[in-house]
């Protein structure tokens, strides 16, 4: 079943890349949808029935060099079967949504139907490159997978070869997401360097030895987690779009908006989060670098949002709210809750799939029309979008009933989870205040795209309002599905993901805590799944310590294990379960879960206040008073067109990046290829050889007493030298 699951999609874009002539293009449609929803189905049974303990699945044989030895594997448990379900649901809706949506592309000449084929294979191949990513056992494989994605993103995102613009974006996607891969890559070498394998299993047990290793890394020690943890997370920068590598991620709208929902919701964007997640083994060893990985992540956050108040373009709101949600999640995974990291992931999968789906649909009825300011009122000529629409928006800004914790919209769920451990995380430091103005940004910009396009008066071509319609209804459906998980999936699934630890670890497979007698006895105190259980394990290395005092008194840990079965002053250590058990690892000392679930009312209560703020705000700005936002983007006409121009990154990049590469190739080609090169060539054969050649006929002169000499000359040299040499060599 599993390798149905990652081999349907490689059929089906086969099918469809090559055999479409034999099929027809209809049924290469058919063939890779039909496909995809199988693999879907057997992803959820798969979900809901596989045990908690990690299953390892061979494919076959893969790459034997040295004592590098690698198999195609899969390796199957919860991180795996949450990305399962989520790539493989989102692919097979945006697989149908596309029968719809690219019906009639005007992209492409009529009766130019083979676009079609060419599409649906590209969407299919880069759903296998992602089911290979997250299925994989092994760090080759899972690049392997990671390279894949690269690939298909470059051809979806050019899939308008003929505009100029989608060309660009692609390659920018492609050239600044190879930046991020080659630290990726050296992570991957180290690793190997360090442990001599790319095994999971053979890493996450070597973890604690990597701790305590240094390596030579840029002419100076480090310690080795920390290294590795930087370049894996250097890895994720570029796939998450964080900051510093986001700047191709906005540009990715050039592709089709099935595309958007495909990069930006399932696979692409959250391989990053997925990576940080699964090597949390490595990371919980790595202080500074969860500390690098929250800074980026809460900072990317309110960037990202900051420049989603002012876009216009429908799908770049949409992309930059992207962009500031997985902040959200990166923050989650730095400050070591990773279950609420993939808790969000799973949520704004749903949500933020069907507000791009809802987007596309507007752009469909709207006969391509992608400018906000273009819209208004479509709401009675669109009801289904409309309300789909809605359902996301309530869910990406996180309405829900406060201090419940788990009843509302999915994206109260895993927001409020985040926030709160961002909190929790940092002592309510940096992280968390950024969190929370971002909620209220996201709030903000959510609504300005609701008002502005459902409410008020038609704005923009008069013709295309007439003309405007509601989608067929194989684009309907997707988002009908979509909103069922935007609606329940934080509700049902808010205490697997941020429960009290007992149930949080039995979901992910991580073995209760146990107690073992420090003097080696044996005696087994029991199971330890609440936080005083956590607690000891801060404290039980005092144990040792106590022995060599010399004074008999308990240490603390001892005092909290009494009653625990400890006999006669016995020290008791509490031993957790060592990296690699379980989908996730969680160090001991970590109590960033438990300190979130005791925070104050007014942490708890901070995300639904920023979310009523933004949309007070906007509600007044774009609804109440219209003509306010054009009055305070004039008054504050720097700060607007910071903002507009997306804290001028593209402008910084082409001065100290773009520019000085294009003058380097200009100096080599006008000197080095042109004066040098060139004109070496062109001198050597213009010039010496014709000079040489006129020499060489001045010699020539016809008289056989010339010829006589220069023979009787040359005689006389040979005699002379073998005089002087004896004729010896």
């Amino acid at each position: 079943m599993e390798s149905i699951i990652l081999f349907a999609p490689l059929l089906g874009a086969l099918i469809a890349g090559f055999g479409w002539r034999a099929t027809g293009i209809r049924g290469a449609q058919w063939i890779t949808t039909g496909l995809l929803f199988t693999a879907c189905f057997f992803s959820w049974i798969v979900f809901f029935s596989h045990g908690p303990d990690a299953q390892h699945i061979q494919v076959l044989r893969w790459i034997e060099s040295g004592t590098l030895s690698t198999d195609w594997s899969i390796r199957l448990d919860r991180l795996t079967s949450i990305m399962l379900i989520v790539v493989t649901t989102v692919s097979a809706l945006v697989h149908l949504y596309s029968f719809g949506y690219m019906a009639h592309d005007e992209n492409f000449k009529e009766g130019e139907e083979s676009y079609k084929p060419r599409f649906f294979a590209y969407l299919s191949f880069f759903t296998f490159a992602m089911l290979m990513l997250v299925t994989a056992d092994n760090l080759v494989q899972l690049f392997f997978g990671w390279e894949g994605v690269g690939l298909a993103s470059y051809l979806l995102i050019g899939f308008y070869y003929r505009k100029p613009s989608a060309n660009a974006a692609a390659m920018k996607a492609f050239v600044v997401n190879r930046i991020g891969d080659f630290g990726f890559l050296l992570g991957i070498m180290a690793l190997f360097f360090l442990v001599d394998s790319v095994r999971f299993d053979d890493i996450f047990a070597a973890a604690p030895d990597i701790a305590q290793t240094q390596i030579t890394f840029l002419w100076s020690e480090w310690n080795a987690a920390e290294v590795v943890a930087v370049l894996l997370f250097i890895g994720a920068m570029g796939k998450s779009a964080q900051l510093g590598l986001h700047t191709w991620l906005p540009d990715a709208m050039e592709g089709p908006t099935p595309v958007s929902a495909l990069i930006h919701a399932a696979t692409m964007v959250t391989a990053g989060v997925f990576l940080v997640c699964r090597m949390s083994p490595i990371m919980e060893f790595a202080p500074h670098a969860t500390a690098f990985v929250t800074f980026l992540g809460a900072t990317t956050a309110f960037f990202a949002a900051t420049i989603g108040l002012v876009q216009t373009d429908i799908k770049r709101v949409i992309a930059y709210s992207t962009c500031s949600q997985l902040g959200y999640m990166f923050v989650a995974a730095g400050v070591g809750v990773y279950p609420v990291a993939m808790f969000h992931l799973f949520t704004h999968a749903f949500f933020k799939a069907m507000l791009f789906l809802g987007a596309g649909s507007v752009i469909h009825g709207m006969h391509h029309e992608q400018d906000m300011r273009n819209y208004g009122g479509l709401r009675k000529k669109m009801p289904y979008t409309f309300w789909a629409m809605m359902i996301g928006t309530l869910a990406i800004t996180g309405v829900g009933i406060p201090l419940t914790g788990w009843f509302g919209f999915a994206g109260f769920a895993s927001k409020d989870a985040v926030i709160e451990s961002a909190w929790a995380g940092t002592a309510g430091g940096y992280a968390f205040w950024m969190l929370v103005i971002a909620a209220l940004f996201t709030s903000f910009y959510s609504w300005r795209l609701i008002f502005l396009t459902f409410f008020g008066k038609p704005r923009g071509d008069k013709h295309t309002h007439e003309h405007a319609h509601e989608s067929p209804t194989v684009m309907l459906i997707p988002l009908g599905v979509l909103a069922l998980g935007a609606i329940f999936s934080g509700m049902i699934w808010y205490g697997s993901f941020f429960g009290d630890h007992s149930r949080v670890n039995a979901f992910f497979g991580v073995p209760e805590h146990h107690a073992e007698a420090s003097e080696g006895h044996g005696e087994d105190a029991g199971d330890h799944g609440e936080e005083a259980a956590t607690d000891e394990a801060t404290e039980e290395t005092a144990a040792a310590d106590s022995a060599d005092a010399g004074e008999g008194e308990a240490s603390e840990g001892e005092a909290a294990a009494e009653g625990e079965g400890a006999e006669g002053g016995e020290a008791m250590a509490l031993a957790g379960p060592a990296p690699g058990e379980g989908a996730i690892y969680t160090h001991p000392d970590n109590h960033v879960m438990d300190d979130a679930h005791h925070s104050p009312v007014w942490v708890k209560l901070s995300p639904f206040i920023a979310m009523v703020i933004g949309f007070v705000t906007a509600y007044w700005f774009y609804i109440k008073n219209p003509a306010l936002p054009g009055r305070l983007a004039a008054n504050q006409r720097p700060l607007y067109l910071f903002l507009l121009n997306k804290w001028y990154f593209d402008e910084i990049y082409d001065f100290v990046f773009v520019q000085p590469a294009k003058g380097l190739g200009r100096l080599l080609w006008r000197r080095g290829d042109g004066n040098v090169i060139d004109g070496s060539i062109n001198g050597v054969a213009m010039g010496l050889v014709p000079y040489l050649t006129r020499l060489a006929g001045r010699a020539q002169s016809g008289y056989l007493f010339t010829y006589a000499f220069a023979m009787v000359l040359g005689i006389a040299l040979l005699i002379t030298w073998m005089t002087l040499t004896g004729g010896a060599e």
